[in-house]
C-alpha cells in the first residue's frame, strides 16, 4: 500500500512569539548588561590596571617600572582624567641602583577627539607634586635617559600642555665627560608672589671642571599655553668667570626642536666652553661677544655674531650640523682689526709686552713659565681627544693686523678639522709689500700628533720693517724666504723639537749702507773715513742665501753667503730649537783694498729671546781670507732658488753670483775711496 503524497504533517509546527514579547526580552537582556556594567564599575578596582600599565611603560621606556600607589581614573569625559601615585622608573644597569625618576603623585588630562580622529595627543592639564629626576652620562657616553635607536638622539618634543603644575621638582644631572655636576629645584605657579602671573622657574647649582656652577631660568605662565605660539623664557648661567645671558622663545610649545632667539656671553677663554658646547674652540683672550641662536632638530646657528676676543674685533656666522650623531661646525668669521697677539694665543703663544688684563688665566701662567725659561716656543699640550671630537670646515679674514711696527694686513685662512687632521690651507698674509702665504697641518690622529708647516714669503721689503732715523733706511731691499718642517709631538715646543726639513731665506738685489758693510768686513780705515765724512751712500747687495737644513730640531746653515759690492760674506753655524738657542759666525771676504782691516769673523750666540752679537778675536791674527770659496757656496743656487719662489733663478743679480762662481777668478782689484 501506497502513502498519499497529499498526506498533511502530523507534527503541530509552534507559533512565533508576538512582537510585545520581544521587545519585553530585549529590554530585559539590555538591563542585565547595564545592571552587569553598573555592578562592575562599582566593584571594579583601577588599581587592577597597575600591573598591566607598568609592564607597557617598562617596554616603551626600556627601564623598570613600579606603580606602588593608587591609580585613579575619571573616564566618563570628553577629556577623562587619571591620577596616579608611587611611580618610580628604575635605572640603566649601569647607572647604579638610583632611580632614573620617581613620581610621588602625578595628574594627567588628556582630550579624546584629537587623540581618536587625528591621532594628535593633547593634555589640557598636567600636575606633578615632588617629582625627582636623576640623570647621569658617563665617561664612556652612555646616557642613562636613552633609549635604544638608530641614528643620533632626536630633540626632546613634549606633547601640547594648556596648563602644567610643577610643586618641589628636584633635578639632578652629572656629565662625566664635561666634568659636569648640577644639582636644581623646578617648580610652576598658577600666580607667582608679586607678579600677578604665573611663571616657570628652574634655579641650580654645582661645579662645572670643578669651578662653581650655577643657572637660572624663567618661562611664562604655563597655563593657556597655545602650541601654535611661542613660549618665552630667559636664562642665565655662570660658569666661574664665563657668563651667558640668553633670551628667546620655543617656537610651538614644547618641541624644543625649534627654539631661537638672542644671547650674549662673556669669559677669559673661549676654549672652556667646550665643556659647555662640546665644541673644539681654541684657546684665546677674554672675550665678549653677542649673537642670535637657533636650532632647527639636529642644526644649530649662530648668525650676527658680533663682539671682541682681546683686542681683535670680531663678526661673522657659525653653524653645528649634529644630525650624525658627529658636530659639524662650519662658517665665516672676520675682523677688521686684528691683534696679532691674540692669534698667538690660538696656539699656546704669548705676546711679549701683553697686559695681564689681556690675556687668560692659562696664557698668563703661560706667559709667566715661557719668561722664566726664557722661551719663545710655547708648551701647551694639544687636546687631542677634542680635536678628535667633531669635524669643521670655517674661513677667518682680518682687513688690517695690529702687529707692533710690522705693517701686516689682508689676513686670511681656511681652518678644516676632519677626524683629528687640522689643516689650515691657504694661509696667507700681506707683510711689508710681501706676502706670506702657504699651510699647516696638524695630524691628530695618532697616539703621538705630527705637525707640519709649509710657509712662503716673497717679496717683502725689509726698510719698512727696519727702525731707522732719517728717510734713508739702512737696508733697501726685498726678502724671499721659505721654511718647510715637520716634526712629532704634543705641543709646539716638542714638535720643534724634533723638527726636520729646510728653511731658506733669499735676498735676490737689493742696497746696504756702505758703513755696515764696512763694519760687517772690519774695514776699519774705510770704517772710520765714512764715519767722519758721515757718508751715507750704499753698496749693492748682489745676492743673499741663508739654507738651513734641519735635523731633529737643530736648523745647520748648509750654504750662507751675501755678496756685496764691498765684501762677500759666508756664514755658519746651528740654530737649535730643542733649547731654544744659536751659534753662528760669518766671516767676510774684502772686493776692495784696506790699509787696515782685522779678519776677525763675527759671532751671534746665546738664547733665541736675547742673541748676543760678538768678534771672535782669536781669529783675528795672522790676518788672512776666512771665506769659504764663492763657487762651493753659489753653484747649489740654481736648485736652491726655485725652492723658495718661482722665477728666483733668474733674477739678474743672483744668476750673476753663479756666474761669477763659474768664472776664473783674476787678482782682487784695490779700489779707491
Amino acid at each position: 500500500m501506497s502513502a498519499s503524497v497529499d498526506e498533511p504533517d502530523l507534527v503541530e509546527r509552534e507559533p512565533p512569539p508576538p512582537p510585545r514579547r520581544r521587545v519585553r526580552w530585549g529590554w530585559i537582556v539590555f538591563t542585565l548588561v547595564v545592571t552587569a556594567m553598573v555592578i562592575l564599575a562599582i566593584l571594579f578596582r583601577w588599581d587592577w590596571l597597575r600591573g598591566p600599565l607598568a609592564r607597557y611603560l617598562s617596554g616603551r621606556l626600556h627601564r623598570p617600572v613600579e606603580i606602588t600607589g593608587h591609580l585613579h581614573v575619571h573616564p566618563w569625559s570628553w577629556t577623562p582624567e587619571a591620577t596616579v601615585s608611587g611611580v618610580v622608573i628604575g635605572n640603566a644597569p649601569w647607572a647604579g641602583k638610583t632611580p632614573l625618576a620617581s613620581l610621588p603623585r602625578f595628574t594627567i588630562k588628556a582630550k579624546i577627539l584629537p587623540l581618536v580622529f587625528h591621532g594628535q595627543l593633547i593634555l589640557p592639564f598636567v600636575e606633578a607634586d615632588q617629582p625627582r629626576v636623576d640623570l647621569l652620562r658617563d665617561l664612556n657616553g652612555r646616557e642613562n635617559w636613552a633609549t635604544p635607536r638608530k641614528g643620533p638622539a632626536k630633540p626632546l618634543k613634549l606633547p601640547p600642555i594648556g596648563h602644567l603644575i610643577i610643586r618641589d621638582g628636584d633635578l639632578r644631572y652629572v656629565d662625566e665627560v664635561r666634568k659636569l655636576v648640577f644639582a636644581g629645584t623646578v617648580s610652576s605657579s598658577e600666580e607667582a608672589a608679586g607678579s600677578g602671573r604665573g611663571v616657570f622657574v628652574m634655579d641650580g647649582q654645582g661645579t662645572l671642571n670643578k669651578e662653581p656652577f650655577v643657572a637660572h631660568v624663567r618661562g611664562g605662565a604655563l597655563i593657556h599655553v597655545d602650541p601654535n605660539r611661542p613660549y618665552d623664557f630667559q636664562a642665565s648661567l655662570k660658569a666661574g668667570p664665563t657668563q651667558a645671558r640668553l633670551e628667546g622663545h620655543i617656537d610651538h610649545p614644547f618641541n624644543f626642536a625649534a627654539v631661537s632667539g638672542r644671547g650674549e656671553i662673556s669669559g677669559p677663554d673661549l676654549a672652556r666652553l667646550y665643556a659647555v658646547t662640546g665644541i673644539a674652540f681654541p684657546d684665546t683672550p677674554p672675550y665678549r661677544l653677542t649673537a642670535g641662536f637657533g636650532r632647527r632638530q639636529q642644526v644649530y646657528a649662530l648668525r650676527r655674531i658680533q663682539g671682541r676676543v682681546g683686542g681683535s674685533d670680531l663678526e661673522g656666522a657659525l653653524t653645528v650640523d649634529d644630525s650624525t650623531g658627529r658636530m659639524d661646525v662650519t662658517g665665516a668669521l672676520s675682523s677688521h682689526r686684528m691683534r696679532m697677539a691674540d692669534l698667538v694665543a690660538v696656539v699656546g703663544g704669548s705676546a711679549k709686552h701683553a697686559r695681564a688684563s689681556e690675556l687668560s688665566p692659562l696664557q698668563q701662567a703661560q706667559a709667566a713659565k715661557m719668561k722664566a725659561e726664557h722661551s719663545l716656543l710655547p708648551d701647551v699640550p694639544i687636546h687631542l681627544d677634542r680635536l678628535r671630537s667633531m669635524d669643521a670646515d670655517a674661513t677667518y679674514s682680518a682687513t688690517l693686523v695690529d702687529a707692533g711696527h710690522f705693517p701686516m694686513r689682508d689676513f686670511r685662512m681656511r681652518v678644516r678639522l676632519d677626524h683629528g687632521l687640522l689643516t689650515v690651507d691657504p694661509l696667507s698674509v700681506d707683510i711689508s709689500q710681501g706676502r706670506l702665504a702657504g699651510m699647516i697641518r696638524l695630524d691628530g690622529r695618532h697616539a703621538v700628533p705630527v705637525s707640519a708647516i709649509d710657509l712662503r714669503l716673497s717679496n717683502a721689503q725689509l726698510a719698512p720693517l727696519i727702525k731707522a732715523k732719517g728717510p734713508n733706511p739702512p737696508v733697501q731691499a726685498s726678502l724671499w724666504a721659505r721654511a718647510r718642517l715637520e716634526g712629532a709631538g704634543a705641543s709646539v715646543r716638542t714638535a720643534a723639537a724634533h723638527a726636520n726639513g729646510s728653511v731658506t731665506v733669499v735676498i735676490p738685489s737689493g742696497k746696504l749702507r756702505k758703513l755696515i758693510g764696512n763694519l760687517i768686513n772690519f774695514n776699519l780705515d774705510r770704517t772710520a773715513f765714512l764715519l767722519i765724512t758721515k757718508n751715507k751712500s750704499d753698496t749693492p747687495i748682489h745676492c743673499a742665501v741663508m739654507d738651513f737644513q734641519a735635523r731633529q730640531g737643530v736648523l745647520t746653515i748648509d750654504r750662507g753667503v751675501m755678496d756685496t759690492g764691498e765684501a762677500q760674506i759666508t756664514g755658519t753655524g746651528d740654530l737649535s730649537l730643542r733649547d731654544e738657542t744659536l751659534d753662528l759666525r760669518f766671516s767676510a771676504k774684502p772686493k776692495k783694498f784696506s790699509i787696515i782691516r782685522l779678519n776677525a769673523p763675527i759671532t751671534v750666540k746665546g738664547r733665541l729671546d736675547a742673541p748676543k752679537p760678538g768678534v771672535d778675536i782669536v781669529h783675528a791674527i795672522p790676518q788672512a781670507a776666512g771665506a769659504v770659496a764663492l763657487g762651493v757656496v753659489a753653484a747649489p743656487l740654481v736648485a736652491i732658488l726655485p725652492f723658495v719662489g718661482p722665477g728666483l733663478a733668474h733674477n739678474a743679480d743672483c744668476q750673476a753670483l753663479v756666474g761669477a762662481a763659474e768664472a776664473p777668478r783674476g787678482p782682487m782689484r784695490t779700489a779707491r775711496h
